[in-house]
């Protein structure tokens, strides 16, 4: 097994290259309930790489009809960051005091459910007073300031890095 580092700027820099646009590589899932975490999951690659082939609990794309959950769904990516022991990308719930870029911000209803995935692309400030953007689909934003958006809470994951087999 070998153990990879997560280019945040390649990451960052797939964002914000395609905040307004789509990859023609990858199916647009605005109208089948969401992009963003589409988004988010292809720009994790481009910082990464690596992908987990692994049928249903693995976090991969090769078409519409050959994905995993954990590539489009908001709630199942959370699960693979957080769960994953395997190949691909991994990480850890954190505070917002210790975001990075390329991490990942996803938005919680007063239900529970993760309902949207973000990925941070700019911080400015001091760890104590700064301020957090970030850039999505679905509601396209570029580097759109974090506190502009309503949320019953949130899930900021820290990209720890990757593993490859």
């Amino acid at each position: 097994m070998k153990f990879l580092t997560y280019n945040r700027e390649k990451a960052v820099n797939y964002a914000v290259k395609w905040a307004y646009g789509r990859n023609l590589a990858y199916v647009d899932f605005e109208n089948m309930g969401g992009d963003c975490t589409n988004f988010v999951s292809q720009c994790i690659y481009a910082g990464i790489g690596v992908m987990n082939y692994t049928k249903t609990f693995g976090w991969y794309y090769n078409s519409i009809n050959d994905r995993s959950p954990a590539w489009s769904s908001a709630k199942y990516l959370n699960k693979f960051l957080l769960e994953n022991k395997g190949a691909g990308p991994y990480g850890e719930l954190i505070s917002l005091n210790k975001i990075m870029l390329g991490d990942i911000i996803q938005l919680v209803n007063a239900n529970g459910e993760i309902y949207h995935s973000l990925i941070v692309t700019k911080i400015y400030g001091e760890p104590s007073l700064f301020t957090i953007f970030v850039t999505a689909h679905s509601f396209d934003s570029k580097n759109r300031a974090f506190s502009s958006y309503n949320f019953a809470s949130y899930n900021a994951i820290h990209i720890l890095g990757a593993r490859q087999w």
